[in-house]
């Protein structure tokens, strides 16, 4: 695992973390513009992976991909707050010499962006050809074009709406309480050892919102097993797998961060392509169209799926040529500008 030191950080809540790192992948042609990929609520810095193990966005990223490595270095961030190697609930407390677990400060997004800017200076990146990320990810892609419009080219934002609808966040609620209410949690002092039933149903209900009515049905039929419909076997499977990969404490941190996103108000100066998933229950279109209209620099393409939200990562022959066709006409102005 490959990590950046960033040292102590300020947070909006005037908190400071002491010693930050936050992991990352880097892949593709190191002399080339800088591209950032930001992930959503349970991804990882592994957008691209590896032959054997490939990256959740092995499919756009790559040689002759939408976001071409021969093109361009590609740099992905496990998420400030997080449990895949960057700064978290998990980690050791320096001034303690003990795991932060409920004693994590609060996060908003904007504090996990600052953090990512840091980083890409210790690691000697002044500037980036484009930022991009759905859900959490296309937050941070939001909130990347409002503090730093002069660090970046374009912001490409899928999956997103400029603020945190109330649907989302009624089921975050439900995420929040069944964690919290779980006598194994323990104020968030639960053992590791033990997977939380309450973050099983958290996720469950998590499932439910990421695709649509449609594929739902249409997938399984109401077929059943001898323990009972193979939807409801399919949800517990997901509920066991991410409890037994990602810290409780930092589902709760991230989802109280998504909860605050809120950039309405904000006139971006920068050049923004955002794409909307049909179907998508917790980032609706509606949302994001008027506002796309008051931004000076931004346009909107919408994408037809039956995998709503889940769509940024499927299909990527659907909207992939929306991100290579932007990446194209920025980096075109650009080198016409410099010329």
């Amino acid at each position: 695992m490959t990590t950046v030191s960033i040292g102590r950080l300020t947070l909006e809540s005037n908190d400071s973390l002491p010693e930050v790192e936050l992991a990352y992948e880097h892949v593709g042609n190191k002399t080339a513009p800088a591209i950032l990929i930001c992930h959503a609520l349970t991804g990882d810095q592994y957008a691209v992976g590896t032959s054997v193990q490939p990256g959740w966005w092995a499919g756009l990223i790559g040689p002759g991909k939408a976001v071409d490595t021969d093109l361009f270095q590609v740099i992905t961030f496990n998420v400030l707050g997080g449990c895949n190697g960057s700064t978290g609930p998990s980690s050791i407390n320096p001034e303690t010499g003990h795991p932060y677990r409920a004693a994590f400060p609060e996060l908003t997004i904007r504090d996990m962006v600052k953090a990512e800017r840091k980083a890409l200076e210790a690691l000697g990146i002044d500037h980036l050809a484009a930022v991009i990320g759905g859900s959490l990810g296309g937050m941070k892609t939001l909130e990347w074009a409002r503090l730093y419009p002069e660090f970046l080219d374009t912001a490409i934002a899928l999956a997103v709406t400029p603020y945190y609808c109330d649907y989302g966040v009624a089921f975050n609620h439900i995420g929040i309480q069944a964690i919290k209410n779980d006598p194994e949690f323990k104020g968030g002092a639960y053992n590791p050892e033990i997977q939380l039933k309450g973050f099983e149903i958290a996720r469950m209900a998590g499932m439910v919102t990421y695709r649509s009515g449609k594929l739902f049905n249409g997938r399984f039929g109401r077929a059943r097993r001898d323990e009972g419909f193979e939807v409801q076997s399919y949800l517990d499977y997901q509920g066991r797998k991410l409890a037994g990969r990602f810290d409780p404490n930092s589902y709760l941190v991230l989802l109280k961060a998504m909860n605050a996103h809120d950039v309405e108000e904000a006139e971006l100066s920068s050049e923004i392509l955002s794409i909307s998933y049909s179907h998508d229950l917790l980032y609706p279109a509606e949302l994001m169209i008027p506002w796309v209209e008051k931004q000076p620099r931004a346009r909107w393409e919408q994408v037809e799926t039956d995998f709503g939200h889940d769509g940024f990562l499927v299909e990527f022959d659907k909207w992939a040529h929306h991100v290579r066709n932007q990446l194209k006409q920025t980096v075109n102005a650009k080198s016409h500008a410099l010329a």
